[in-house]
């Protein structure tokens, strides 16, 4: 038998694995899925090509794939009490893009949160995004307390007469008002998207009000707290039918064969058996925990003399506003911080002084820590960790000038990576997160 070499892709995923086991990750859309989906996800499922939809496939040989596609589809319009879903969409953006695509024509207008005041790209960011460059965007902002100003909303609403508002966040640690943004929807006749991607696990869970009752349509991935596989899924509301009998079919046609080819069939059962674990009493226990556990490293931060956008947080994401150490400062505390051990990302804050490239802020999540079996005692370390990092590199300020500020930052990594501080802290954070395993129940 012929020796063939072990491939090098199996090393880097050994020390992935050996990454993810010795550092606490803080990314608010990042998770760790159940040995079982996992193991779904590697399944024969994915060398079969099923273009179309069950029972109407453009390739022979679906018939189980057909079984595993329903059951998945009924398994989430059981758990949202909705009509229909679509579990083809390969991420949250397609997904966005594919309703877009489903009721706007190129140019028309519509509105959603922008990108500084925690907005996604695919919520109308212009010029730079699908969303923004072949429709008119009009973004709405948030008030002085960091908080959606729908006075704002809505008078730009019946000014602009958009044909759809988006409702949904990437950087907002607040509790989303669907019933407001419905109510300004129904007075320009718009439809209203909810995008809950983050915040899909603690809806579910009963932690954050949901938006079936008042929206036309909801987008969501599949991973962050729902804890699936990368993917994404839009359902149909009983209300979206109200408004349009046919937006059932839009939304499927928009899917395929309008933005995409075949689904992802291992993604497809992966989510099956995403939803069939979030039917199950241990998930709202620990949805339950991943706000307890936000609550409890916010208070940790703020113990820490550091500052939070909006005073804290009522979801599972935390924004931490950086400023009065220096502007910019985002990029040196997430870079050091994960020298540390601890992996977290810049991020702007509301009315961000600086460019995205070099945010004032860092943004902090607890779904990954919460999966691992981490709790309040655990968080309240945890910033204690960050807040060493910060008083550590505090005089680490980015320069004035554009140009120095790439050798500054070329050089601040590099004098980091050695850093002797950091990396006997990143001795402490490695005992404690490799006492706790990557995946567990309870």
């Amino acid at each position: 038998m012929t020796n063939i070499k072990r491939d090098q892709v199996f090393d880097l995923i050994a020390a992935e694995d050996e990454r993810q086991q010795n550092k606490i990750g803080l990314i608010p859309s990042e998770n760790i899925v159940s040995p079982e989906v996992s193991q779904v996800l590697a399944s024969t499922l994915s060398n079969k090509y099923s273009e179309g939809y069950p029972k109407r496939r453009y390739y022979e040989g679906n018939q189980l794939v057909d079984e595993v596609e329903i059951l998945a589809q009924e398994r989430v319009k059981k758990l949202f009490s909705v009509p229909h879903v679509n579990v083809q969409p390969y991420s949250g953006s397609p997904a966005n893009s594919a309703v877009q695509f489903a009721l706007l024509e190129a140019g028309e207008t519509f509105m959603g949160l922008a990108l500084a005041g925690g907005g996604h790209l695919t919520h109308g960011h212009p010029q730079v995004t699908f969303s923004g460059k072949f429709f008119k965007s009009v973004p709405y902002g948030l008030n002085s307390e960091a908080r959606i100003d729908f006075e704002q909303v809505r008078e730009l609403a019946l000014k602009h007469k958009p044909k759809l508002i988006i409702a949904g966040t990437t950087a907002y640690p607040f509790v989303l008002d669907f019933a407001k943004f419905r109510q300004i929807a129904d007075e320009v006749g718009a439809y209203l998207l909810a995008d809950i991607s983050h915040i899909t696990g603690l809806v579910l869970a009963g932690e954050h009000p949901s938006p079936v009752p008042h929206a036309h349509l909801v987008s969501t991935t599949t991973h962050k707290t729902f804890r699936g596989p990368r993917g994404a899924m839009i359902l149909v509301t009983d209300e979206g039918l109200k408004k349009n009998p046919d937006l059932a079919k839009k939304i499927d046609q928009a899917v395929f064969p309008g933005l995409q080819g075949g689904p992802h069939n291992a993604t497809t059962a992966a989510i099956a058996v995403a939803a069939a674990e979030a039917a199950r009493p241990e998930f709202k226990t620990y949805a339950q925990q991943v706000v307890k556990n936000a609550q409890a490293l916010a208070k940790g931060l703020q113990a820490e003399g550091l500052k939070l956008v909006g005073d804290g947080t009522d979801n599972h994401l935390i924004l931490v506003d950086l400023t009065p150490f220096g502007l910019g400062f985002g990029t040196q505390v997430a870079y050091a911080m994960d020298v540390a051990g601890i992996y977290a990302n810049r991020n702007t804050i509301p009315d961000e002084p600086m460019s995205p490239f070099y945010p004032s802020g860092l943004r902090l999540g607890t779904p990954l820590v919460t999966t691992r079996g981490m709790k309040e005692a655990e968080m309240t370390k945890i910033a204690q960790w960050i807040g060493r990092v910060i008083s550590h590199i505090k005089t680490e300020q980015l320069p004035e000038d554009k140009v120095e500020r790439r050798a500054f930052l070329r050089d601040f990594k590099s004098r980091m990576k050695m850093d002797q501080q950091l990396l006997t802290m990143a001795q402490e954070v490695a005992a404690l997160a490799s006492s706790f395993p990557l995946f567990q129940w309870s």
